[in-house]
């Protein structure tokens, strides 16, 4: 189901970023006590009452005019304005209503968003939020985003406004959702037009010509397969402008209604810092993830080109092949040392190679998305790996691990009862998930542990 949108507009300094810390729960924009700090939009996923909510911050929209992005920032609030489905209209109720209050309240006006309007920093409820009726935006809601006080209010006011929850997507039997992502003029639509072997999408080298997602259905062996064509990602701090940043808004979209990710690189620039966040994209929202190398041909033109003196012979060629493969792989790694999980394919979308692969893996990929453990063969598992290497301990007292259960799929998430949650270390449960990994596979799909305590029997 497509998240819906609230987007934070006011002018600056009135406490955008903190309110948007506080409705997403934890702190994610920056916040500093002078005009013009957010000057890139930030956007988080939430919940209201267990309902997922994407929340974006922007920059103010007016108010620091003698800031020279502020042009820029100005037309990435106007995009969020356009894009959101509720506004969440700040207002300072220290400072009281001043022109640029009534500037911002004419553009939310006209645009005819459902809104709500905040008067923040009153963290003791007064009647000098009335001054703002004037700004004709209806009843402002007394708001401390700092002290989170009345911001339950305002939740139940946003909960209010959004639109109605759509039904969930219904899925075809056996249906296998295909995400293909990346940065711009990787070769994505060129990729899932080789897969499908028909000019089913538009393909052009200028970058960012995809700018919605576009889903296209596709039969294999007897399997429905749907693929999500998406613009490109860029890092976070190359999005500034209005449509691109909507752009990867979308793309997160597509990635919610995906099971795998196809994390497409132009092997040409090798792996960038802008591919390692797109592939965190994807790892952080629990797909299954496959990294596609395109563009290989052009690296072979490179190492091999057709003008040498000495051209090699073909065993020689063969043992440079693999070895500009093995590098290439192990500097991914490198890159991407948190998907140490998702298989590498070399592909070049012109010509064919390696598409043919692309498929089978994702079948067996998702196959592995949407396993389930027996209980009894992951105790077994957990008791080896607990033999072969023994848990913390704190204070001399060692941690028990009781038992062990898979509570879900896609992707896979597997509950450890331990007799002190406490005790538990990162590095531990990273040996228990890699102990899972070896005995089960798991192949290009996270896996999921979560730590429960529970107080010894003799206690």
């Amino acid at each position: 189901m497509p998240l819906p949108i609230v987007a934070i507009v006011g002018r600056v300094n009135v406490g955008k970023s903190t309110l948007f810390n506080r409705l997403v729960g934890h702190r994610v924009a920056v916040v500093e006590d002078f005009p013009g700090v957010t000057r890139d939009r930030l956007y988080a996923r939430g919940e209201l009452v267990n309902r997922p909510v994407m929340f974006i911050d922007t920059g103010g929209m007016v108010g620091a005019e003698g800031d020279p992005l502020i042009s820029e920032v100005n037309d990435q609030a106007v995009e969020a304005l356009r894009e959101a489905d509720v506004l969440v209209v700040l207002v300072d109720g220290r400072e009281g209503i001043t022109a640029h209050d009534h500037e911002i309240a004419q553009i939310v006006r006209r645009s005819g968003k459902p809104h709500v309007l905040a008067a923040n920093k009153m963290e003791r409820p007064s009647s000098d939020s009335y001054d703002f009726y004037a700004l004709r935006l209806g009843e402002p809601i007394d708001i401390s985003a700092e002290q989170g006080f009345g911001v339950v209010d305002l939740e139940d006011e946003i909960l209010d406004l959004l639109p109605p929850e759509e039904e969930e997507e219904e899925r075809r039997e056996g249906e296998i959702a295909i995400a293909v992502v990346g940065r711009p003029n990787a070769g994505k639509s060129a990729l899932i037009n080789a897969i499908l072997g028909q000019k089913r999408l538009i393909v052009n080298e200028m970058p960012g010509t995809t700018r919605d997602a576009v889903d296209t259905w596709a039969q294999y062996e007897g399997r429905p397969i749907r693929i999500v064509d998406t613009a490109g990602l860029r890092r976070k701090g190359k999005r500034s402008q209005g449509t691109e940043f909507f752009s990867s808004l979308r793309t997160l979209r597509a990635l919610e209604r995906a099971d795998i990710a196809l994390v497409v690189v132009d092997s040409t620039e090798g792996m960038t810092a802008q591919d390692a966040r797109v592939a965190l994209e994807a790892h952080d929202m629990g797909r299954a993830v496959i990294v596609v190398c395109n563009k290989w041909d052009l690296v072979l033109n490179t190492a091999f080109p057709d003008d040498e003196e000495e051209p090699l012979t073909e065993a020689q060629r063969k043992r440079h092949l693999k070895l500009i493969w093995d590098d290439f792989q192990r500097l991914a790694r490198h890159e991407l040392p948190f998907l140490a999980y998702a298989p590498l394919l070399k592909t070049c979308a012109l010509t064919g190679e390696g598409v043919e692969q692309i498929l089978p893996l994702c079948r067996e990929v998702f196959d592995q998305y949407d396993r389930r453990i027996e209980t009894g063969q992951l105790n077994r598992c957990i008791r080896r790996a607990v033999a072969n290497h023994q848990p913390p301990s704190k204070a001399g007292r060692p941690l028990r691990i009781l038992y062990a259960t898979q509570v879900s799929t896609r992707p896979p998430t597997i509950v450890v009862f331990v007799s002190d949650a406490k005790i538990m270390h990162f590095s531990y449960e990273r040996y228990l998930l890699n102990s899972i990994r070896e005995e089960f596979g798991f192949e290009g799909t996270p896996l999921k542990l979560i730590v429960r305590g529970r107080k010894e029997k003799d206690e």
